[in-house]
């Protein structure tokens, strides 16, 4: 682990993303609150502020954080759903780590939940997409960037 006991703590923000693809009736099934396991993005979001708590105990090299404030939201598309968490908190290491784990398990969760309806969902897109605080200073993807990064990995 990288010794943070010498940085001064600081407010310290993240925003991650994420998307769940599915068949266009599955989302209509969330959206209409109509699958079997129950509400899923209440389930997800709830499953998102718990991951980003643990993220700690999931991820070998990451400090355990004192995590101030966890929001986990949702977009309904015709194809997916997008999960945005916004992790804050107030000490000496960013929170990038715990926005990722906090949208990966409220994906996990949609996946969970609606596979009965759809076997062929695909989670991906994961992404940081703005931090604040710290040493390293802000950083915003731009909205772009992510397009641009995924046609690269896929040729």
């Amino acid at each position: 682990m990288v010794d943070v006991t010498p940085k001064e703590q600081t407010q310290r923000r993240a925003v991650a993303r994420g998307r769940v693809h599915m068949q266009p009736e599955t989302t209509a099934l969330v959206a209409r609150g109509a699958v079997n396991k129950g509400d899923v993005l209440s389930v997800a979001r709830v499953a998102g502020i718990q991951a980003a708590k643990r993220t700690a105990d999931l991820v070998p090299l990451c400090h355990p954080l004192l995590v101030g404030s966890v929001l986990v939201n949702f977009r309904i598309e015709d194809t997916f759903i997008e999960v945005e968490a916004q992790v804050d908190t107030v000490d000496r290491t960013g929170v990038e780590m715990e926005a990722l784990t906090a949208v990966t398990g409220a994906c996990l969760t949609i996946y969970d939940m609606c596979k009965s309806a759809d076997r062929s969902m695909v989670i991906g897109d994961v992404a940081l997409w703005e931090k604040t605080g710290g040493r390293s200073g802000n950083y915003r993807r731009p909205d772009d960037e992510l397009d641009d990064d995924l046609d690269d990995l896929l040729g």
